[in-house]
């Protein structure tokens, strides 16, 4: 299979009514997209990814009265959520309707549900009679794609078609947030583009982090994920490289490089912006990984907007070399 790049919805929307996959741009990241009602579609995912078929996958759909259709019941503090932040970097986990697939669940009776936040693929959506089902556009487990060159570096000859929107202007998976109707309060099941401070500030209270590793009941929660091929290290970079001297070593620092280090250094941020930070990360990560050294040094982010999710990325993708 010859894979190809570029803008052409028809082709796109040609192709996925066909039952084949698609590469398609969000301002997350870019996802492997599949038509949401054809079953055989949504099984090349988990084949084409290499991914586990416990993990549930995402439902991308054009509009926030879409989202109706799909789900049994949107709570208050959601809906809000829905009508502040979408479309954006935020996925929604509800109950779902008899029109959601348990092959899209994993068998759950929640459904992760978003409207993606690019004009491609907005317009792409609004061109289909079906949602889309689509996780990151990469091998499981690896570093997420967030341009159409990082698509073609893991799936060329795997599916069809790249639809090339550019870089992701995020960078960083959505935040999935989902609902504890007893205690009628907010979770959030995976940090993500959408900071905490963002998501309190909306529903006007704390929010509970409820992240579940082992049998995710969301995508994103797998323990090991994000990974480089070259083991990484997370933690002060001055200190590590001390430690590991005598390796040929990588460091990434968040926003200004190390006086006196002689290696390869990577910066997230010159500007000291940790949402510059966040849209660099899996490119930078990917640079750091094409080095080819002995081991990757990144320096934690802090604990302020989307510092934890980017801390949760480099920690799982440590976690993978454990």
């Amino acid at each position: 299979m010859i894979t190809e790049v570029g803008t052409d919805i028809f082709k796109a929307k040609t192709l996925l009514e066909s039952g084949s996959l698609v590469s398609i741009p969000t301002e997350t990241v870019y996802g492997l997209a599949a038509n949401a009602f054809h079953s055989e579609a949504i099984e090349k995912i988990y084949v084409v990814k290499n991914r586990p078929r416990f993990n549930p996958l995402i439902l991308h759909v054009r509009d926030k009265n879409n989202i109706k259709s799909y789900v049994q019941e949107i709570p208050e503090k959601i809906q809000r959520l829905i009508d502040i932040h979408s479309p954006g970097p935020v996925t929604f986990l509800l109950p779902k309707s008899s029109l959601v697939s348990d092959l899209v669940t994993a068998g759950s009776n929640q459904v992760a549900i978003r409207i993606p936040n690019h004009p491609l693929t907005l317009d792409l959506l609004s061109k289909l009679s079906f949602p889309l089902v689509a996780p990151s556009a990469n091998i499981s487990g690896f570093v997420s794609p967030t341009s159409a060159e990082h698509c073609m570096q893991g799936l060329f000859g795997k599916i069809p078609y790249v639809l090339d929107g550019g870089l992701c202007n995020i960078g960083l998976e959505s935040t999935i947030v989902g609902y504890d109707f007893e205690d009628n309060q907010v979770l959030i099941h995976r940090l993500g583009g959408l900071s905490i401070e963002e998501i309190e500030k909306t529903v006007e209270e704390e929010v509970k982090i409820s992240i579940q590793h082992s049998h995710p009941n969301t995508p994103g929660q797998l323990k090991s994920h994000y990974a480089t091929k070259t083991p990484l290290k997370v933690s002060k970079t001055t200190s590590m490289i001390s430690q590991f001297g005598s390796k040929n070593i990588v460091v990434i620092n968040l926003f200004q490089k190390i006086d006196g280090f002689q290696g390869c250094q990577f910066v997230l941020s010159v500007n000291n912006s940790i949402s510059e930070a966040a849209q660099n990360l899996f490119s930078v990560l990917r640079l750091a990984d094409d080095e080819k050294a002995d081991l990757i040094l990144v320096e934690l982010a802090p604990n302020y907007g989307l510092g934890p999710a980017i801390n949760d990325r480099l920690q799982r993708a440590e976690h993978h070399h454990l």
